[in-house]
């Protein structure tokens, strides 16, 4: 059965539209697997998930998403439920979409904001609950002649690379910054007047203990 549903941008990794939520026990998972979803929506964004088309497994359900023209469409079902089916469902909602103004989607600043689109996902979403449906047993019967190449991994590998990735990020040296005091035009006066001073300072020093090594030397030799 469908769970969840969420349309989002690739170029940003920005939410756009929802549809109706089906978890049980009240929701107390909504939360849960919400986050998951933006987590993934935004690892498609930053690039580390390169698939058009991927499930991933998550507890005893499974994300399934799809990317057509730069925008994400993710589907959390049971683990049950027909991957065939699932991304005949996501392919529907690809298509409602491309009806829409692209440069309507693209003006959207607050998440989940677009609810136009958010009742049509519905309004599919429940075509798809029932497996058993004509309608769906037709789809599954006509995609079994089809080879289904979808990339298949489990959310605690992509959250882990994800940990990783930081704990690296974190771990590069990055150049200290020269300190104030040595880039101050108060030291370059400071420089500039006392360097001539000091340099004549041990010149003097070092022609007087010249002087006296050399006048050791000749009462010795004497």
């Amino acid at each position: 059965m469908v769970k969840v549903t969420i349309v989002g941008r690739v170029r940003d990794g920005f939410p756009i539209a929802q549809g109706l939520i089906y978890m049980n026990k009240g929701n107390v998972y909504l939360s849960y697997y919400m986050q998951q979803a933006e987590f993934m929506l935004q690892e498609i964004s930053r690039g580390t998930l390169v698939a058009s088309k991927m499930t991933i497994l998550i507890d005893h359900y499974c994300f399934n998403y799809l990317v057509e023209n730069g925008v994400v469409f993710i589907v959390l079902c049971v683990s049950t439920y027909p991957r065939k089916l699932a991304f005949h469902y996501l392919q529907d909602i690809q298509k409602e979409f491309e009806k829409f103004d692209k440069t309507l989607i693209d003006k959207i600043t607050r998440p989940y904001s677009f609810v136009k689109f958010g009742s049509i996902i519905a309004n599919i979403t429940r075509q798809y609950i029932d497996t058993r449906t004509q309608a769906n047993l037709s789809k599954l019967n006509a995609s079994r002649k089809q080879d289904l190449d979808v990339v298949t991994e489990d959310m605690f590998s992509i959250l882990q690379r994800r940990r990783n990735s930081e704990t690296m990020e974190r771990l590069q040296i990055t150049p200290q910054p020269a300190s104030s005091i040595w880039c101050s035009p108060l030291l370059e006066v400071i420089a500039l007047k006392w360097t001539p001073i000091m340099i004549i300072v041990i010149t003097s020093m070092a022609l007087v203990w010249a002087t006296i090594v050399l006048k050791d030397d000749f009462i010795v030799s004497s």
